[in-house]
């Protein structure tokens, strides 16, 4: 039987992204005693902007058993590595700046290649890491847009289908901005040890009732349910106000 989702609700953002530091850091010391390596797939966004600048200062920098930590992405948009939207810029600014993460342990997406081309790489890369079966990671970092999407599987995609491909590229428009991106499959989402979905802000908080509650509605997010995993989702109380349990 799928576990059931975990929920918590955090006063702020502040409290939010200090419940995901702690999360983290409780996951990999875990991961890394139990088999010598932390593998976690990360997301771009302002949400999990916060939780890395924390993890890359004290007193989370010297917890973090950082050289056995690989770094992966559940998704990444088509352009260059130093442009504004790349999750990687992101992730580079807030958590390699500061942390001692060595670079072969950075496992990035190619967003500057032809998508195709990028996406046959990055399953290469993974089956390299994790062998022919799929990836397991554990932990998988992600949010969720006010359409419902996660990573970049947004609603009525034919990459909600994909069964057999690992990473495959999308055409998504959100907020009026078309654009080519990467993503993980659901098939590597669901083979997820731990997956924490961070969202914050008032203007989540009517698509996190549907999604913790319309078990009808068949979301992207509502599809990511590992069945040997944990689901955790972790809302500030802007986000999580239209939930039943706290009006």
């Amino acid at each position: 039987m799928t576990p059931s989702p975990e929920v918590h609700v955090f006063p702020d953002a502040a409290a939010l992204a200090e419940a995901a530091a702690q999360r983290f850091i409780a996951l990999a010391t875990a991961a890394v005693a139990a088999r010598g390596r932390f593998s976690v797939a990360l997301s771009g966004g302002a949400t999990p902007g916060a939780l890395y600048r924390l993890l890359a200062a004290e007193p989370f920098r010297a917890r973090a058993p950082w050289a056995q930590l690989h770094l992966f992405w559940a998704d990444e948009r088509c352009v260059p590595p130093d442009d504004p939207g790349s999750n990687y810029r992101l992730v580079a600014e807030t958590l390699l700046a500061g942390a001692p993460i060595p670079p072969e342990n950075v496992h990035r997406m190619r967003g500057e290649w032809e998508p195709e081309c990028a996406a046959r790489d990055y399953e290469c890369a993974l089956r390299a890491f994790f062998g022919v079966e799929a990836p397991r990671f554990d932990l998988v970092l992600l949010g969720l847009g006010t359409d419902g999407h996660t990573a970049s599987l947004f609603p009525g995609a034919e990459t909600l289908a994909e069964t057999a491909r690992w990473v495959v590229p999308a055409v998504a428009e959100y907020e009026n901005r078309p654009a080519w991106r990467l993503t993980l499959t659901l098939p590597v989402l669901n083979a997820a040890r731990n997956v924490i979905f961070l969202v914050r802000g008032a203007d989540k908080a009517a698509i996190v009732r549907v999604a913790l509650g319309d078990t009808a509605a068949r979301l992207p997010a509502q599809r990511v349910r590992p069945a040997a995993g944990q689901v955790t989702w972790l809302l500030d109380a802007e986000a999580g106000n239209a939930l039943p349990s706290i009006g």
